[in-house]
């Protein structure tokens, strides 16, 4: 079985995690210094946020040079010791690939915009007008206007879908489809073990189109597969795209295209299921989920960098989402929230336990996102997706123990629910009873438990509503987990069929048993 189909993977971000040197970002020299942590958590795969060059207007998303390390976060040299070191404790790294855009910094958009006989103007989308490819939304409406920005130098626009300091590259032109190719070698040589791909659907434009997911953009996807299956076999890729299961299959190709997708649409839905204490939009959005080619595989999270996506739940369910997980105004942002899930969930222990448990339990693999292991809190003050990016929160002492500077690039978490002082990693890992000790046995029993990466989902029947209860099967091992959903005891009836064994505590079960409030109870069975 591929490595990734039962791994368990972690989001940081370099600048968030740990400052070795005190100037206010995190660096690599941090990170490593904090690696023995991630091993001892269980982590399979680190994937780092963006980690080139970049003016930071939008955390390295804007992409200032695709060859080389951010001056904060230190050298090449440094970058290559931390791959060494990662994989020396058996774990894997995959950093952030940005292919839709880069900075308005980038040398090859500087070169650009300085003539129209450039020879660099090709690798950017103009037009003498803003009119073309009219209907295509905006991502960020509300803080760009058009997805064309004027550019005075040379009298012309240029296309972004995203904000207009990152204009978009032109994937017709074959000189950057080869560069990018270039840029996917360059790394893998230096021992990454693969790439989560940013913006995915939008690499190509067409009149007439929404310019996404167009045909010629899985063409191209194909060519960066090709690459890594002939030369790095063991590589991965993971898409970040938005969009329902059944638009999301093309994006596996034929088992040619990418390993791992997203699924965007189950995360709104297990908080829609929670907040209503109804198991049916969990249930429809996966029944609805098509079967995988060969090698495929989803990935499944509760939180991440970006706000809470609500674009992909109705309307109404949005409304209902934002009264119950983001009530006042500068929770929400664009079509999302803003908001960590620790906050979502109003700290409520239970409420975070079972939700880890699904994530951990439900088809897909898991996705964590830093210090929400230790139910950090956010800070919606700060502006646009900044307040759930802040400074790891290590230990009680001064700025969390992320820094020694005394100016940081963001402030940690210092209120009296969230703050440092009562959250941390140091706290937390001596209490056997914290939220990062259970999610340390969630990991730790899922690597006993491999079909929980690649076993089938069958629904648990007749249960009451507030029941979310499913068989995980393989030809060798089935998991039977329970969650409840609501807000008073659950009583369950058991199979009859086999005999079930607690996992946690291995105690043997049978006729039924009663879910706590907002409970879970994972088993193994035998027949």
């Amino acid at each position: 079985m591929a490595w990734y189909i039962n791994a368990v993977f972690y989001e940081l971000y370099v600048r968030a995690f740990a400052d070795s040197n005190a100037d206010g970002h995190g660096d690599l020299t941090g990170l490593r210094q904090k690696l023995d942590y991630l091993q001892w958590l269980g982590v399979d795969c680190v994937w780092l946020l963006p980690i080139n060059p970049s003016p930071l207007k939008d955390d390295g998303y804007d992409v200032a040079s695709y060859y080389g390390i951010h001056p904060h976060y230190g050298l090449m040299e440094d970058f290559q010791i931390t791959v060494e070191e990662i994989h020396r404790r058996g774990m894997r790294v995959i950093i952030d690939l940005v292919l839709n855009h880069t900075s308005d910094q980038h040398p090859w958009f500087q070169e650009a915009r300085r003539s129209k006989d450039s020879a660099f103007r090709d690798f950017y989308v103009w037009s003498s007008t803003p009119d073309k490819y009219q209907g295509v939304p905006l991502i960020f409406p509300g803080v760009e206007t058009s997805n064309w920005a004027y550019d005075e130098l040379t009298g012309e626009y240029y296309w972004h879908r995203f904000y207009h300091s990152q204009p978009d590259l032109n994937y017709d032109n074959p000189q950057v489809r080869a560069a990018m190719l270039d840029v996917v070698r360059f790394w893998l040589d230096l021992g990454v073990d693969g790439f989560r791909v940013d913006a995915v659907p939008y690499l190509f434009e067409r009149e007439g189109t929404l310019c996404e997911s167009l045909p010629e953009t899985h063409t191209f996807i194909k060519e960066i597969r090709k690459v890594i299956d002939t030369d790095y076999p063991e590589a991965v890729l993971l898409a970040e795209a938005c969009m329902p299961p059944d638009d999301l299959l093309p994006y596996f190709g034929q088992g040619d295209e990418f390993h791992l997708c997203f699924h965007f649409p189950v995360m709104p839905r297990l908080y829609l299921a929670l907040a209503t204490g109804d198991r049916s939009s969990v249930v429809n959005i996966l029944d609805q989920t098509p079967p995988l080619p060969t090698g495929g595989q989803w990935a499944t999270f509760l939180r991440n960098h970006d706000e809470f996506n609500l674009w992909l739940v109705t309307p109404e369910e949005r409304e209902y989402l934002w009264d119950i997980y983001a009530p006042l105004p500068e929770q929400r942002i664009f079509t999302g929230i803003r908001r960590r899930l620790a906050p979502l969930l109003n700290n409520d222990p239970r409420k975070i336990a079972l939700m880890h448990s699904l994530l951990f339990t439900l088809p897909g693999t898991p996705v964590l996102y830093y210090g929400d292991e230790i139910g950090m809190g956010d800070d919606v003050s700060l502006p646009d997706r900044n307040g759930v990016r802040t400074p790891m929160q290590w230990n009680n002492t001064a700025n969390a123990g992320f820094s020694g500077a005394k100016t940081l690039y963001a402030p940690v978490i210092s209120d009296p629910v969230f703050g440092y002082q009562q959250v941390s990693v140091q706290a937390q890992q001596a209490d056997v009873n914290s939220l990062v000790h259970q999610v340390r046995e969630f990991i730790m029993a899922r690597k006993r438990l491999p079909v929980l990466g690649s076993g089938a989902l069958e629904w648990l029947g007749d249960l009451p509503k507030q029941a979310l209860c499913f068989w995980r099967k393989s030809d060798n091992q089935q998991v039977l987990a329970l969650h409840n959903l609501a807000a008073e005891p659950l009583h369950v009836q058991l199979p009859e069929s086999v005999i079930l064994h607690d996992v946690f505590t291995g105690e043997t079960v049978s006729g039924s048993v009663v879910l706590d409030v907002y409970g879970y109870r994972w088993f193994t069975a035998t027949p």
